[in-house]
């Protein structure tokens, strides 16, 4: 088979309730690339709020001179794309608009062969662990609390929360709170995305060590990895990071570095499925789990199949079907704290034909 044409076009997905920050909605740039044999293979690039025009921009103007013509071989194409695009930077946008190409080259490729795309990859596992998680630092009190009954009355076993408050009593206070609401026999993390320099996250974790936290997600800058290992040797709640890490050698240096007990690369910032994977047995080499950032439709199923799997986050009210972008289910199921992954050929993402275009 060869990529006979690519289309792209960008929709806009309004969030239920806007996330810390003002962030409204999610945009989500959708991309089908024929085949030559009338075949088609659909991907994405997901952004909340900035990006989706200039990533839409590159995936008409600059991607199909690189791709038309040439083999549906999603390794490859991969490499070569980003080579092409390099002028424009090498992660950021460029890698978003690459990620869109290489999930529906994927997809191709597994509708071409009738299979999943767990089943192509490799299946490692029939489900794996999930989680309640929401964007919630804005919350009330009484609003965490009831956003995490939500999470266990759904049969989940772990939750997240949000910290990084201005003031440190006001994150014990709701963490101590939620710790007595799911009891001593649930895991409970916590994500400062990225809120604290290093002082205040010594004085947090200090605080925090209590009530047990299962892990804290990115307590510093991402690309601080100094300053990662100096909190490093200051408490012994293990980091989990990666969200904001955009290619494989940024992964790399950060397990070198001994600070990624948990890796968490989001498909589509890491450039696709292709560098997903090379990400997955990086950190395996590492004796690192993978919990996938966002995205749980695609997550799950690459949980399934990296070498190690640790959760995949069930984001509240924010996943595709949750916004109305899927025009049918797409067979991956999140129930009783697990998720599966049943797709029919490809991955089982078909956006919704009357979604609104941005541009």
């Amino acid at each position: 088979m060869r990529i006979s044409e690519i289309t792209a076009q960008a929709h806009r997905l309004p969030l239920h309730r806007a996330w810390d920050g003002g962030v409204d909605r999610n945009d989500v740039v959708v991309v089908r690339v024929v085949a030559d044999t009338g075949q088609v293979g659909t991907g994405f690039a997901w952004t909340p709020l900035i990006g989706a025009g200039a990533v839409l921009a590159l995936l008409r103007d600059d991607c199909p001179a690189a791709l038309l013509g040439r083999e549906v071989n999603p390794g490859p194409r991969w490499d070569e794309l980003r080579w092409h695009l390099r002028e424009a930077g090498t992660s950021g946008l460029t890698l978003m608009a690459a990620a869109a190409v290489d999930i529906a080259l994927w997809d191709l490729t597994a509708r071409a062969a009738g299979v999943s795309l767990v089943d192509l990859i490799g299946r490692r596992r029939a489900h794996v662990a999930a989680y309640g998680s929401g964007v919630n630092l804005d919350h009330t009190l009484e609003e965490l609390l009831e956003q995490v009954r939500g999470w266990l009355a759904a049969g989940h076993r772990a939750v997240k929360i949000k910290v990084g408050s201005p003031e440190l009593d006001r994150d014990v206070e709701r963490v101590a709170a939620v710790r007595e609401l799911i009891g001593d026999d649930r895991l409970l993390m916590l994500d400062a995305n990225q809120r604290w320099d290093l002082p205040a996250a010594v004085r947090a974790l200090a605080a925090l060590e209590r009530f047990d936290p299962y892990f804290v997600e990115e307590p510093l800058p991402a690309d601080d990895l100094d300053a990662h290992a100096r909190l490093r040797s200051r408490t012994a709640v293990p980091f989990a990071i990666g969200e904001n890490l955009r290619t494989v050698a940024e992964f790399e240096a950060a397990l070198a570095a001994g600070v990624c007990d948990v890796a968490q690369p989001n498909a589509v910032r890491v450039g696709g499925i292709t560098p997903f994977l090379r990400v997955a047995e990086l950190a395996a080499r590492h004796s690192v789990p993978v919990a996938p950032h966002l995205l749980p439709e695609l997550s799950t199923q690459l949980a399934l199949c990296v070498p190690r799997a640790a959760m995949v986050e069930d984001i509240d009210r924010a996943s595709f079907a949750a916004l109305g972008a899927l025009a049918r289910p797409s067979g991956v199921e999140i129930t009783g704290g697990r998720a599966t992954a049943q797709t029919g050929p490809g991955h089982g993402l078909e956006f919704a034909p009357d979604l609104a275009p941005i541009a």
